[in-house]
């Protein structure tokens, strides 16, 4: 396929979307199974197409005048892509899978300049959670929204349990891979322009030996700040498909042990294939079922709670969700969120450490969550971020990570990362 039908296709992905209010997976997978001429390449396109529309909707509306599903793909490729008036001119040109030509009013409309458009706009948010943004980032927070809005690294782990970094960037050296800059055992492979495509590491034979797990580098840090040690015993309270069950296992050379709960058995059921492959004999599965986790009460050294959250942090790899989030949603969050905390300092020892993550940027999440937990739970204190970050990561706390309350929030404009929050809470012993 050319440019111009993969044009068309991305616009009637869009349109699907937006018509059937399905999650753009789905619809991606749906248009190349009605479609099996296309091949990997032109799949790879459509996706960055419709993805890169999503991410910057508010922006390509504004200057479009529109946000119709042609409106956001045209500018795309005039905004984002560098196509021009006369490259498309030339590619429209006898191709009868193209959609019509782009008007002139288009092309000029692709063109305006945004520096008088309202913030929300230029940070490609959603109006109503401007404040938020800028308690959380204060003067930043447009540029904060700015790099969630671009495309995502790959960023892999290399499993400790069973190969070095070193031997995973050999494995995978036709990629390009590099080191990340924070996480030890991290490695990326930065996100291409346009039509470039995501490497296909799962069909690695490093990672069917289990040498390497796909994991953001901004879950690994966090994973890493919770600080599970040798011979501990660890809750993963929200474990889901096990990535952060897996880092905490290399971290704790297999020794100690951890119980890996999640009350959804959806999310869990990839979590026994995952600890097989990875070479984890330290992780006790517990299903979702009555008493399922009576006996661990009181007996946890460390209790890790990766909380259900909105996935702002997430925009990148998800932006559709960014135009879906509600208030009511968020509000349904924090009373999970607060549930969570609740549940899960029970069952920490006197001394134990409570590790409270999210996937959020939002302060409604997380430092407020903490505050709150803290105001019900007065015999628990917050533990020095800073000297979690030198114990765990060995280099000093970077300016602007620690959060008012004393978490640490990680953003793609502030450590190449999608957006984290982390927050260490000990028990009076």
């Amino acid at each position: 396929m050319r440019l111009p039908g993969r044009l068309a296709a991305a616009i009637e992905v869009l349109a699907d979307v937006e018509q059937r209010r399905r999650p753009v997976s789905e619809a991606l997978k749906a248009w190349g199974l009605d479609n099996r001429f296309a091949g990997a390449g032109d799949r790879a396109a459509i996706g960055n197409l419709v993805y890169d529309a999503l991410r910057r909707r508010a922006s390509h509306a504004f200057a479009m005048g529109s946000d119709s599903p042609r409106a956001l793909v045209l500018a795309v490729a005039l905004r984002d892509w560098g196509e021009t008036r006369e490259s498309l001119v030339e590619a429209f040109a006898g191709d009868r899978h193209a959609p019509e030509p782009p008007s002139e009013a288009e092309i000029a409309a692709a063109a305006t300049d945004l520096a008088a458009a309202p913030p929300a706009i230029r940070a490609d948010v959603p109006e109503w959670l401007a404040p938020s943004l800028e308690r959380a980032f204060g003067p930043d927070w447009v540029e904060e929204g700015q790099g969630m809005a671009g495309r995502p690294s790959l960023d892999l782990r290399a499993n400790a349990l069973k190969a070095s970094p070193e031997k995973v960037v050999k494995s995978l050296a036709r990629f390009s891979p590099q080191p990340t800059f924070i996480a030890p055992f991290g490695i990326t492979m930065p996100a291409g322009p346009r039509d470039a495509r995501t490497p296909n590491v799962t069909t690695d034979e490093g990672y069917q030996k289990g040498w390497f797990e796909v994991q953001d580098q901004g879950s690994q840090v966090v994973a890493a700040l919770a600080g599970a040690r040798e011979g501990e015993q660890v809750l993963d309270l929200c474990a889901g498909a096990g990535g952060k069950t897996l880092a905490l296992a290399a971290t704790m050379g297999n020794r100690g042990q951890i119980f890996a709960y999640d009350s959804d058995r959806a999310r869990l059921a990839p979590i026994y294939e995952r600890l097989k492959r990875n070479g984890v004999r330290n992780a006790q599965v517990r299903a979702p079922q009555p008493g399922a986790l009576d006996d661990l009460v009181g007996k946890m050294d460390r209790v890790v709670v990766d909380a259900p959250c909105t996935g702002t942090g997430t925009w990148r790899r998800r932006p559709d969700t960014k135009w879906k989030l509600t208030p009511e949603l968020l509000a349904q969050r924090q009373a999970e969120q607060a549930a969570l905390l609740a549940e899960a300092q029970a069952y920490l020892r006197p001394g134990g450490v409570l590790a409270y993550i999210t996937c959020s940027i939002l302060p409604e999440e997380n430092d407020d969550r903490v505050a709150a937990f803290r105001a019900a739970h007065p015999g628990f204190e917050t533990l020095d971020i800073a000297q979690a970050w030198r114990s765990a990561l060995i280099t000093d706390l970077p300016d602007g990570l620690a959060t008012p309350a004393g978490g640490l929030c990680l953003t793609p404009r502030r450590t190449g990362t999608d957006g984290f929050y982390c927050h260490l809470l000990r028990k009076a012993g």
